[in-house]
């Protein structure tokens, strides 16, 4: 492949009524489930049962006032619901989240996808768009789906 001398260069903006860093890497985890579960205006009891299960008991929570919860997720909520709260929710999550947590964030996005045994056209599409924002390739997020379809599976 040949080089233009052009790079690629990706629009950041500074989203509305957050500063860069104003999440911690828990906070911007928690964006990214409310950010799915709420994809099709639905925040059923399974995707927040699942939000808290994982606050709970993944070890990248330890540190995490789990009492802290549902004032993160209403803050999300809260972005999503505000004029570009979309793009302003998905440029908070992109700037906050670390490269080491990336892959960690999409797979508990598509967990929470996934938990009432359905992903609907909203939530696909909600999670390219966070694949893309975190910058994650195909084969890494086709083996997350995968997984996260594996384990929400129901007889």
């Amino acid at each position: 492949m040949a080089k233009t001398g052009k790079a690629k260069t990706t629009t950041k903006r500074k989203p509305k009524g957050a500063k860069r860093g104003a999440v911690s890497h828990h906070a911007a985890l928690i964006y990214t489930m409310v950010l799915v579960s709420a994809a099709d205006r639905e925040m059923n009891d399974f995707e927040m049962s699942s939000i808290g299960q994982d606050v709970l008991r993944l070890p990248v929570f330890r540190d995490f006032d789990e009492n802290r919860l549902p004032t993160v997720a209403a803050e999300c909520a809260e972005l999503l619901d505000s004029d570009e709260g979309l793009e302003n929710v998905l440029d908070i999550i992109a700037q906050a989240m670390p490269e080491k947590l990336r892959e960690t964030a999409y797979a508990l996005a598509c967990e929470i996808a996934a938990s009432d045994g359905k992903i609907t056209q909203e939530e696909a599409r909600i999670l390219e768009m966070v694949r893309h924002r975190l910058g994650l390739g195909r084969l890494v997020s086709a083996a997350i789906e995968r997984g996260a379809r594996a384990r929400a599976i129901r007889l």
